[in-house]
């Protein structure tokens, strides 16, 4: 069995499902269910006697080591994280309780338990850290990509949070021997993303005929990584990758956020057409503070060590995202709900158009 944290968020729902339609190992999956988990992403699994969820918090000591000697699984896969740069920027603190506190309690519960298996079961366990490229910190347009050994460098609070977090990873594998594996991403998009990022939000506010809000002037680059590229890497690692090292996942697609939005309005030309181009509702509004410029993933690691590369470039994968957003009104209906609504209105109500 697997111990999935985090997994009815849009990276961790996707792992699952992904995991099944591959495997029939069993999965135990604990999300604390805040605003970006979703349970209704899982419907599908609702009578698949593999899938046992709890709804719970990381960092409940005595939750986490109850599920763990009951269940005995063989590895973690923390997948659980407060996620979003600007939800960071409003209110930090919700960033450290999970990110850093969450971590420290479950690495800690965890490092008992595996410490007390029989030697093999000790030997094949492995406890995978899920985090992001945004603890190396911003690029400048033509410096070299991110790689495993690029300096942290995080410039949010959510950064600073999650590069925390990766310290600690490493700290209980150096100090203590836990057998841990941390993976790095780039920006991931597709099905089941909580609409406040950037490409779910462009979709459903053309859609709804809305301005289409570009901070900035639109340039920021991000490396852009479809989720099932994204799930599939962390098989890989998972199976293949030596116990303490980090791997650095990307998409190989390095777009900016401009390129991106015209990219949607094309798609959505194409598909469901309107009475004007999609782009005409661009705006360009108030940057973010502390937005980073640019964000490069250098995956030659995991590609040369563990035999993965994306199976999406971001032509194929926006198009099948798109896709998705517009044959499931159902799932979107249900989490665009009031409190979507309010943190739209506090991000974005305030920003003068530029």
């Amino acid at each position: 069995m697997l111990l999935i944290t985090g997994g009815a968020g849009f990276i961790g729902s996707n792992f699952v499902l992904d995991w099944f339609s591959q495997r029939n190992e069993p999965i135990l999956n604990l999300d604390k269910l805040t605003y970006a988990g979703n349970l209704q992403s899982l419907s599908s699994l609702e009578y698949n006697k593999n899938h046992l969820f709890i709804q719970g918090d990381i960092g409940d000591r005595t939750l986490i080591r109850s599920l763990l000697n009951e269940h005995k699984p063989r590895a973690i896969l923390n997948f659980a994280a407060e996620s979003h740069v600007d939800r960071s920027i409003h209110g930090p603190e919700d960033f450290i309780l999970t990110n850093v506190n969450g971590t420290f309690h479950l690495l800690d519960e965890v490092k008992s338990y595996w410490s007390d298996l029989p030697a093999d079961e000790k030997e094949a366990f492995r406890f995978l850290h899920v985090s992001t490229d945004e603890v190396y910190g911003s690029l400048n347009k033509y410096d070299p990509a991110f790689s495993e050994t690029t300096a942290y460098s995080p410039n949010s609070p959510y950064s600073a949070s999650k590069a925390a977090s990766d310290h600690l990873v490493r700290a209980y594998h150096h100090t203590y021997g836990l057998p841990t594996l941390t993976t790095n991403c780039s920006n991931n998009y597709g099905p089941l993303q909580f609409p406040e990022k950037l490409i779910p939000l462009v979709i459903l506010y053309a859609l709804d005929g809305k301005s289409l809000p570009i901070y900035g002037d639109g340039q920021n680059i991000r490396d852009w990584l479809y989720v099932g590229d994204h799930c599939s890497a962390i098989r890989t690692v998972l199976d293949k990758g030596q116990t303490g090292e980090v791997y650095n996942i990307g998409g190989d697609s390095e777009k900016t956020n401009l390129d991106v939005v015209l990219t949607i309005c094309s798609i959505l030309d194409d598909l469901k057409p309107a009475a004007q181009p999609y782009s005409e509702l661009i705006t360009y509004v108030t940057d973010r503070p502390g937005h980073d410029r640019r964000y490069a993933i250098d995956a030659h690691k995991i590609e040369s060590e563990l035999g993965w590369k994306p199976a999406e470039n971001f032509e194929s994968g926006i198009k099948k995202t798109v896709d998705w957003y517009l044959t499931n009104d159902k799932w979107i209906d249900n989490v665009t709900s009031g409190a979507y609504k309010n943190w739209i209105n506090k991000n974005y109500s305030k920003r003068e158009n530029v």
